[in-house]
């Protein structure tokens, strides 16, 4: 292993021993060389090994042993152990953002409120597993009963752009029902997955209960193979999930998949200015715009286009671009080179079919010496956008807002459903019955009205068509990671017809 040094004191000094974890311990991977990033300087903060599938072989197997008695415990005891680790992570909370925004490049604050929300998660699901059961149904003498029952080893496959927080919401549910975990980390952002690891020791969980391996797709896709696996919680791109689907298929392993979005957020000309320009803002340029939610076409009525755009220019191009652990920061630095090229890829294609940047659409190098190596990537909005370009039917990932407008309801309704993608769906209007409306005809599984990007922990979270299948969150998602057992009960003697 090796470390290296930089500014960011108190991150660097939360640095793990290693980026795998097994048996409530740091494990030493046999794979490749995978290293942690300080994605605001673009230098090497920890260089360790990756998980191969010998060590994802160990992870699975101490899950298994680990399934058999923890299982075990009531609902209440396991409520109780992820309740304990909710307060731990309140407690750490600054320490954890200060791991997330190394990890990741985000701002300083919403790192904060990243792990406010994975509390959120944790504290939820904690809350109501203990009155999460069956049912009974009485048959004269007779009844019947339902339980719920754990499914085994689940395997879990986190994103880069949320890192904690999609822990949070996968390891709530799935160990709430009893099952054990081994979750496969970004090997872009491995840092705070290992050290929510090392917390829910401390808060009392038994080894092998959750277990981390880090590694780039092969490490996923010895875990998707592995028989030993009863279920894959995936959030990431489409192609990648439906891979994994194709993988799953062949022992039928169960799934849920979060995936993409090419997300519309409609402005009806009856909207309030100044908070639908704030609700575009907050559906395109939080984490840099990598948000699979997040509403890039924004649909605006004609009578308001003028006044909206002026309005949406001005208050984007404040937003200061910079160190994630300034204060003032609102956008920081992209996750790496791949995803850096990919983003200016698409502003270039966007200019040639004819759209019209009105504010960023260039990468900025940065004037302090400690940053100018990471890769940042300003707020853009394009105008003159019609259907058809590309930057508007694919997902870009990237701080990238597309405008476009519309004359009537029906015509933007359709525009807005013109997509394989039905993660989620907005609407600004002050006429409460056009907003149920209109929402009830969008094809998409998480709306908003009125604002964007919230997902209360009460809520399910998921989306409908090529957006994925199952879901994240609210009392729903405990039953993605349970199953049923029905029994009938005789209380007397068995009717039979064979003498």
């Amino acid at each position: 292993m090796i470390r290296h040094m930089s500014s960011f004191t108190r991150s660097l000094e939360l640095l793990p021993l290693s980026l795998n974890w097994i048996e409530n311990d740091f494990y030493f991977g046999t794979g490749k060389g995978l290293s942690a990033v300080n994605k605001a300087t673009g230098k090497v903060v920890l260089t360790t090994n990756s998980a191969n599938d010998t060590d994802v072989d160990v992870a699975v197997q101490s899950a298994q042993k680990a399934f058999k008695t923890f299982r075990q415990l009531t609902p209440s005891e396991r409520g109780n152990l992820i309740l304990k680790a909710a307060s731990l992570l309140e407690e750490r909370a600054t320490d954890f953002a200060h791991l997330e925004t190394l990890d990741t490049g985000k701002p300083f604050y919403e790192s904060e409120m990243d792990v406010g929300t994975g509390v959120d998660a944790l504290r939820f699901i904690g809350g109501i597993i203990q009155n999460y059961h069956g049912k009974h149904y009485d048959d004269g003498g007779n009844f019947g009963y339902t339980s719920r029952e754990p499914l085994g080893v689940i395997g879990c496959i986190g994103p880069w752009n949320y890192p904690l927080q999609t822990a949070c919401w996968k390891l709530a549910p799935a160990l709430a029902c009893g099952n054990s975990v081994v979750y496969k980390c970004s090997e872009y952002t491995p840092l705070s997955t290992v050290a929510l690891a090392s917390l829910l020791k401390d808060a009392g969980f038994p080894s092998g209960v959750f277990n981390v391996v880090a590694g780039d797709g092969s490490t996923g896709a010895a875990l998707t193979a592995h028989q030993g696996i009863s279920k894959i919680s995936f959030t990431g791109s489409v192609p990648t999930g439906k891979r994994i689907m194709s993988s799953c298929s062949e022992s039928l392993t169960k799934v849920t998949l979060e995936l993409g979005g090419k997300s519309p957020l409609i402005i009806f000309e009856d909207a309030d200015l100044r908070n639908a320009v704030s609700t575009a803002m907050l559906a395109n340029f939080f984490s840099q715009g990598a948000v699979c939610s997040n509403g890039t076409r924004v649909f605006v009525h004609r009578s308001i286009l003028e006044d909206f755009t002026s309005q949406l220019v001005e208050r984007t191009r404040k937003l200061k671009v910079g160190n994630p652990m300034d204060p003032d920061t609102k956008v920081g630095a992209t996750i790496c080179r791949m995803q850096y090229d990919k983003i200016v890829q698409y502003l270039e294609g966007a200019r040639r079919e004819g759209a019209k940047v009105l504010c960023g659409g260039e990468p900025v190098t940065l004037t302090d010496p400690e940053l100018q190596e990471g890769l940042y990537i300003p707020p853009t909005i394009l105008g003159d956008c019609t259907d058809d370009m590309t930057v508007v039917k694919e997902e870009v990932f990237g701080p990238v807002l597309s405008i476009l407008v519309f004359d009537s309801e029906e015509e933007v309704i359709t525009r807005a459903n013109d997509t394989p993608f039905g993660l989620s769906a907005g609407v600004c209007t002050q006429n409460l019955s056009r907003a149920y409306r209109v929402i009830s005809q969008l094809e998409a599984g998480s709306c908003n009205i009125n604002t964007y990007n919230m997902f209360p922990t009460y809520l399910p979270f998921g989306g409908h068509k090529s957006s994925g299948m199952g879901r994240e969150l609210g009392e729903e998602c405990l039953d993605y990671y349970s199953q049923t057992k029905a029994v009938y009960v005789e209380t007397g003697d068995p009717w039979c017809p064979f003498e």
